[in-house]
């Protein structure tokens, strides 16, 4: 396994792609004009291969959301997706942050809870998919 933190650019963008879209696109039927909202480009992303196979990717926004968590199908249940969100809360932490937060999808709040994270707020629906906000803080 290999992660690292990479920006939206010419090199890593089609590996970024690719786990969103079969996730996101294919798996969700998410809108593509959605999924991608302009915010890539201002965002560090981190890029998680196993054998040289591209399995998870993740985002951190400048105001420390985390988002676009995705581990391709075929990867999940290795505990790939909490070290992709850990590598976000680490740079958050590292970018002096005091709390990041993120927009659940609602099936997967266990996952982030056992990861430090707790809700609060209302349901709400993004690209028609029922979310809760939830937030850890740092430090």
């Amino acid at each position: 396994m290999h992660i690292e933190l990479v920006p939206f650019d010419n090199k890593h963008q089609p590996a970024i792609r690719g786990v969103r879209n079969a996730v996101f696109i294919q798996e969700q039927r998410i809108d593509p004009g959605l999924e991608y909202d302009g915010l890539d480009e201002n965002a560090v992303h981190v890029l998680l291969s196993i054998d040289g196979q591209w399995a998870g990717t993740g985002r951190l926004l400048d105001d420390g959301h985390i988002g676009r968590i995705a581990v391709r199908k075929e990867f999940r249940g290795l505990g790939l997706g909490a070290k992709v969100v850990q590598a976000l809360v680490d740079e958050a932490a590292r970018q002096g942050h005091t709390r990041v937060h993120l927009g659940a999808q609602k099936y997967a709040t266990g996952f982030y809870r056992k990861l430090g994270f707790t809700p609060y707020g209302d349901e709400f629906l993004d690209a028609g998919i029922v979310h809760i906000a939830m937030e850890k803080a740092l430090g």
